[in-house]
């Protein structure tokens, strides 16, 4: 307890047998409650947790999936049991031990402190993360992050695949809970739910850990498309909720007309260009119209952005 403030943690876990134990026994003695959520382990992961249930059920508690969710169908299961027990602020925190604990009153403070709804951990502004991610993952969570600054509207949150948060109980109960995506890219979807709603996130500078024992099956080449196309229609939903049925903007429109000017210019563009190239004569007026439509679109597109940083300023 901080504050008198109950600090909860949920633990999603799957087959995590060796990094388990990690994880549950350097946590910060603040932490009031720990929520295991066992997303149909086929190892020793189950028992293990239920020794610490056993020793200690006012401290522990162990949820078993009867079928595998993905790791966002298992932090929603316990986002629900805190509900359920009311616990003021809510953290996330893997079960292979890839979540520093040292950190983890930084990642509660500012909720605890009324500051902010929702903390998200980011490890990318630090001087060291680009030597301790890998590569291709630090690349592929900087252009997921690119993508979720412009679906979800918190353009100051860097690291949107970052699963070490904190997240008040007031916007918990808020959120339609059963309505979050339950795999890798509930983190994406959950900051469009909270934009919508309008609610505080920040973002809080976090120490990468890797390579502890951790397995991780995430492929990018699976992953960037899916949540690309989740972000996609988590847009347009924030679009209409945001600033047509809850209010009204005109940046939709902008957006409307970046995203039909800017592909026109560039097809047309490229249909001249390829008439040019097989020897065919091209006006200058179409040359100039097809420039005017991307030229047109791309402006369009930036005033929507820019609209949409100020109109949501004040969530950081």
């Amino acid at each position: 307890m901080i504050k008198r403030k109950r600090i909860g943690v949920v633990v999603p876990a799957h087959n995590e047998e060796v990094l388990i134990t990690r994880v549950l026994d350097t946590l910060p003695p603040f932490v009031d409650r720990v929520i295991v959520v066992d997303d149909q382990s086929v190892d020793k992961t189950k028992d293990i947790v239920r020794s610490y249930e056993q020793c200690r059920p006012e401290k522990y508690r162990l949820i078993c999936h009867t079928k595998n969710k993905g790791v966002g169908g298992a932090i929603v299961t316990g986002y629900k049991q805190a509900v359920d027990e009311k616990i003021d602020v809510v953290v996330v925190m893997a079960g292979d031990a890839q979540m520093d604990p040292a950190d983890l009153e930084r990642i509660v403070m500012p909720v605890v402190l009324g500051e902010t709804h929702y903390v998200k951990g980011n490890r990318l502004f630090r001087g060291e993360s680009w030597q301790m991610i890998p590569h291709y993952r630090y690349l592929g969570n900087s252009v997921l992050s690119l993508l979720t600054k412009i679906a979800s509207g918190y353009w100051h949150i860097a690291d949107s695949q970052s699963g070490y948060t904190a997240i008040s109980l007031k916007a918990l109960q808020s959120l339609n809970l059963d309505s979050i995506y339950e795999r890798y890219g509930m983190p994406n979807d959950l900051l469009i739910k909270l934009n919508i709603c309008n609610f505080r996130v920040k973002d809080v500078s976090i120490r990468p850990i890797y390579n502890v024992g951790e397995k991780s099956g995430i492929r990018l080449l699976n992953v960037i498309p899916k949540i690309s196309w989740l972000l996609l229609k988590g847009f347009i939903r924030r679009m209409v909720e945001k600033y047509i049925i809850r209010d009204f903007h005109p940046l939709v429109f902008f957006y409307f007309l970046g995203i039909a000017l800017t592909p026109s210019g560039l097809i047309f563009g490229s249909y001249l260009l390829a008439i040019r190239i097989l020897g065919h004569g091209v006006t200058s007026t179409s040359a100039l119209f097809a420039a005017f439509l991307v030229i047109s679109g791309l402006q369009s597109l930036f005033f929507a952005m820019w609209f949409d940083m100020e109109y949501n300023k004040h969530l950081k």
